[in-house]
């Protein structure tokens, strides 16, 4: 099922959420829905906070070459236990800020920890556009946005265009 994604100016999207204590079969079922809302929007990731899930739930494929296999990531509890020294630089956008992008500086590589989907603790490293995103939907976790790295102007400037947005989608 196709979930509404939460547009930014919303409160729930700057709260931190809870770490989920029990993998649920109704919360397995969030994580397929989560996974077939990122895919229709299209975007490579998407957090709980996104769709009002308050909870410590990400998921994320960035597979992008055509006719690859997806490879479709649930992450449950993920936490970044390691990062590089070495930056990278991405032109990053979100779902929750739609049509609008800017350059952001993280680490080239994290390692993450997190539980699969059956209840699995799991552990694995990531570089490239791959760093990047799991970094971006953790932050979702953490209260905060893409746009909390730009400069106050620049931040100020988006969130304006998506109020417009937002009331247009409104009325819409």
């Amino acid at each position: 099922m196709i979930r509404p994604i939460l547009i930014h100016p919303d409160p729930r999207l700057k709260k931190v959420v809870d770490p989920v204590s029990d993998i649920t079969d109704e919360l397995r079922a969030v994580a397929d829905d989560m996974l077939e809302t990122m895919y229709d929007a299209p975007g490579i990731g998407l957090a709980g906070p996104q769709i009002g899930l308050m909870s410590r739930l990400i998921v994320l494929d960035c597979v992008k070459e055509e006719g690859a296999a997806p490879r479709p990531l649930i992450m449950f509890n993920p936490e970044i236990i390691a990062s590089s020294d070495e930056k990278s630089v991405y032109e990053e956008g979100c779902l929750s800020i739609p049509e609008q992008y800017a350059e952001v500086t993280r680490p080239a590589e994290v390692t993450v920890t997190w539980m699969d989907r059956d209840g699995n603790a799991r552990e694995d490293s990531f570089d490239g556009l791959w760093a990047t995103c799991v970094q971006h939907e953790i932050d979702h976790l953490n209260g905060k946005l893409f746009i909390d790295y730009l400069s106050p102007m620049k931040r100020q400037m988006m969130t304006r265009k998506s109020q417009k947005l937002k009331r247009e989608r409104a009325r819409a």
